[in-house]
């Protein structure tokens, strides 16, 4: 049995930044001593003490044979993993690694359309071939959900040789999928099921939150602790469990893809958040689960806003359960996008959002929420129903986003191919060179490979005059766009 009091790793920091000694090691600013004061000012100098570097008594994050891996060791036991990596390249890297410890050159993945840009990274780094599903979408609501067991089946069974399987587990939207369904699929092909379960890390730690992904029967998942507990940003996990994978491979693949100078202040941060959620998950997820069911449920009662529920008419494959921490509220009943609202809440009323789309705005509720929190968004939502608005902000939201996708070469070969920049009105049937999404989800519309149709142009193009943010490509102006020179 593991103690999860202990925390081996921040204890080993806490004690070496503590030892009176000279330091001739990196970083350079020597515990503190050389910051610049401004920061110094700002921040306090206790926090600069603990920026070690890779001592022997800090272990190696690569090859960890001590604290680090004691520390991964009580993680792994917390979360129900047979064995767990910690990430400070955050849950980017654990994905990229997921792929390239199960898919090699030629190799064949099945994953959603909806995959997050990292996966689409992991394809070009390794050189598989992505066999896409769409998601189970809903035209009303103008969300993309998960992608179905027979969707699953029906991809295995014309592609019997793919390698793996990836989904998304939960959606940004905190939609969660059949995923035991998935798993089952998966292995009666005996392959891996890989998730991105990156908003999903609570969900060990209560039994009103949805199955986590390795109960649910998931091979290797991945998920972002900073983003729904109490980890510093770019502090994740990745947890395998069985025998589908091979732990070198994994291994071998993040040291190709993190630091060789990792921030030992982002991993003591997991070992902490680890013992905080080992010792007191339950409560903390008791008292989170309250904060948002009550704001959920005062903000449906507002007039002209709507909040995305799971209820019986409502469940379906790709929709069978939804994190209750997640919070979509539906603003189309007031004639505005999304994005008008966030920019109404944010700049006026003092109330900040995860991400907003053309008709929602997705809160993030976790244990760092307080009851003064809530009541601050619940009345901003109540402001913002009552408000005026003038004619630029009532706008005709209805969009479909249900889009079709046609891949031409591997995403790798048109990475790395020979590229023009053309006008983007002159690549309509030409094949992209460029990753190109909305931001966040972090969703790409094109991405590396694919044929540029009309109807992604035009969808890019909308949500960018109605306030939306267009990244990863290289003119997020959308003017020009990259694509491979034939």
């Amino acid at each position: 049995m593991f103690n999860q009091n202990k925390t081996p790793l921040l204890d080993a920091i806490k004690a070496c930044a503590a030892r009176p000694h000279a330091a001739f090691y990196t970083p350079g600013h020597k515990r503190g001593k050389g910051i610049a004061p401004s920061l110094a000012d700002w921040l306090g100098k206790a926090v600069f003490s603990a920026d070690l570097t890779e001592l022997a008594e800090l272990d190696n994050l690569s090859t960890p044979q001590g604290v680090i891996q004691e520390a991964q060791q009580l993680a792994a036991a917390a979360f129900g993993a047979t064995q767990t990596w910690f990430l400070v390249n955050g849950s980017t890297c654990g994905v990229e690694a997921a792929i390239l410890a199960t898919c090699g050159e030629g190799d064949k993945i099945i994953l959603p359309r909806n995959v997050h840009s990292s996966a689409i990274a992991g394809l070009i780094l390794s050189g598989a071939i992505p066999i896409f599903i769409n998601p189970e979408y809903d035209a009303v609501l103008d969300i993309a959900h998960s992608i179905t067991p027979d969707a699953v089946q029906t991809a295995l069974q014309q592609h019997p040789d793919a390698k793996a399987v990836l989904t998304v587990y939960p959606t940004y939207y905190g939609v969660c999928g059949d995923l035991r369904a998935i798993a089952q699929i998966t292995h009666e092909y005996n392959i891996p099921l890989l998730v991105d379960e990156a908003h999903g890390a609570h969900f060990a730690f209560h039994r009103q939150l949805p199955t986590p992904a390795l109960v649910a029967g998931a091979d290797l998942t991945v998920q972002s602790i900073h983003k729904t507990l109490g980890a510093m940003t770019q502090a994740s996990m990745l947890h395998i469990q069985g025998d589908r994978i091979d732990a070198n491979k994994v291994s071998r693949a993040l040291q190709l893809l993190q630091s060789t100078s990792p921030s030992y202040i982002l991993l003591a941060s997991l070992d902490a958040a680890r013992q905080q959620m080992a010792l007191s998950g339950e409560q903390l997820m008791s008292q989170t689960l309250q904060l948002a069911n009550d704001a959920r449920e005062k903000i449906s009662q507002i007039p002209g806003l709507s909040v995305l529920q799971l209820s019986p008419d409502k469940i379906s494959p790709g929709f069978t359960d939804l994190d209750q921490t997640r919070l979509t509220v539906n603003v189309a009943g007031l004639g505005l996008t999304g994005f008008a609202a966030e920019e109404i809440l944010d700049e006026q009323l003092g109330v900040t959002a995860e991400f907003a789309t053309l008709q929602h705005l997705t809160f993030i509720i976790s244990l760092g929420n307080t009851f003064a929190d809530i009541e601050q968004l619940v009345q901003g939502c109540n402001i913002l129903a009552k408000q005026p608005l003038n004619n630029s902000q009532l706008v005709d939201i209805k969009i479909n986003n249900n889009l079709e996708y046609a891949l031409m070469v591997s995403p790798r070969q048109a990475f790395f191919a020979n590229h023009k920049t053309l006008p983007i009105e002159q690549t309509i049937n030409q094949i992209c060179a460029e990753i190109v999404c909305p931001y966040p989800p972090g969703i790409p519309i094109l991405m590396p490979g694919e044929l540029i149709t009309k109807s992604a142009i035009e969808y890019l193009q909308h949500i960018q005059r109605l306030g939306g943010f267009i990244t990863s490509c290289h003119d997020t102006n959308l003017s020009n766009l990259k694509i491979v020179k034939i």
